[in-house]
């Protein structure tokens, strides 16, 4: 019993050991943008990093979305290692990374990221799990809700709610649509320009398209003094702190390349949606997307002509990202529900 235990800490301490040593290398051997390093942080990370060595478990769903070998135009796009959400340990971007971020919205003369960052981080959560904790749960299941029209009279509310996360985004409410929307919603998908405040328990998911949108969430949890970035946005927000979780830029640009090939300027709120939810989920559902059945392409609280104007502008590729979701469908790494 005595050699037992002297093998299992000899054990544990060089796994230790290989992932302190491969996180210092990771991150002094990176040439990006300089991140500065938080207090204690090293060793949050390699706390991270361990455990989820000793958390790993298996998807039990009957159908995983991370399931390699099903598909292999799945396989080319999928990376399991890239990491969704932005965090203190992870914040150091590649120099072509950063590059493509800040020419999105073709900002000029953009602040100090790195100084933005830890600021940003001594007010909300930088120590969030990039995954969301997913090998805690066996089979998790994500309802990914678009704002088509195509909801309207659909009844899916009942079902949307079922699931373990309820994804939305932008200016989507449900005081009204419960019938057909659901009345649930863990995550919220926003950037400055869309945002609407959201229920008490609701994690805001900043989509940060500039470094604006950073110091944003830092005046709408303090100051308030950014009134406006190109169109007037709230100065305030009553979203809790904790709460509020930020996308990785890095993780914008994955979707650009592996899912969306280039097509359009950048990807939309929806597509980035989707993407996210396969790298914290083990099922994906996905109500209101597309057009309607008459092929309106409008948002289900209201009637609005000019709501698809964005698949001609060139900002995004909505027919290339619906061909996207339609090619994830036909595989069966996800489930499209039309509506009506």
């Amino acid at each position: 019993m005595v050699n037992l235990r002297k093998k299992i800490v000899k054990w544990l301490t060089f796994l230790l050991l290989f992932v302190f040593l491969t996180s210092c290398f990771l991150n002094y051997s990176n040439s990006g943008v300089p991140i500065t390093w938080f207090p204690k942080q090293m060793v949050l990370e390699l706390s991270e990093n361990f455990q989820k060595l000793i958390k790993q478990r298996p998807c039990t769903c009957t159908h995983c979305i991370s399931q390699s070998k099903v598909s292999s135009w799945f396989d080319q796009r999928f990376n399991q290692t890239m990491q969704p959400l932005l965090t203190a340990s992870n914040a150091m971007m590649e120099e072509d990374t950063y590059q493509w971020w800040l020419r999105l919205q073709r900002e000029r003369k953009p602040n100090n990221l790195s100084d933005i960052v830890k600021e940003l981080f001594s007010l909300v959560p930088g120590n969030v799990d990039p995954v969301l904790d997913k090998r805690s749960v066996g089979c998790r299941r994500c309802a990914v809700v678009g704002n088509s029209g195509n909801l309207r009279a659909s009844s899916y509310g009942s079902d949307i709610d079922s699931h373990d996360f309820v994804l939305r985004m932008n200016r989507a409410p449900t005081v009204g649509f419960e019938a057909d929307v659901g009345s649930r919603t863990t995550h919220h998908l926003v950037y400055p320009e869309s945002f609407r405040e959201l229920g008490e328990n609701v994690n805001m998911v900043l989509v940060p398209f500039k470094t604006t949108d950073l110091q944003w969430v830092i005046s709408a949890t303090t100051t308030g003094t950014i009134t406006h970035t190109y169109v007037p946005v709230p100065p305030k927000i009553k979203v809790k702190q904790e709460k509020i979780l930020i996308y990785h830029p890095a993780f914008i640009k994955y979707v650009f390349d592996n899912w969306l090939q280039g097509h359009g300027r950048y990807p939309s709120t929806g597509i980035l949606s989707v993407i996210f939810s396969m790298h914290v989920c083990d099922e994906v559902d996905l109500y209101g997307f597309g057009a309607d059945s008459k092929g309106n392409w409008h948002h289900y609280w209201e009637n609005n002509p000019s709501a698809g104007a964005f698949r001609k502008t060139g900002v995004h590729d909505g027919d290339f990202e619906s061909n996207v979701t339609t090619t994830l469908a036909s595989i069966n790494k996800i489930r499209i529900f039309k509506g009506r």
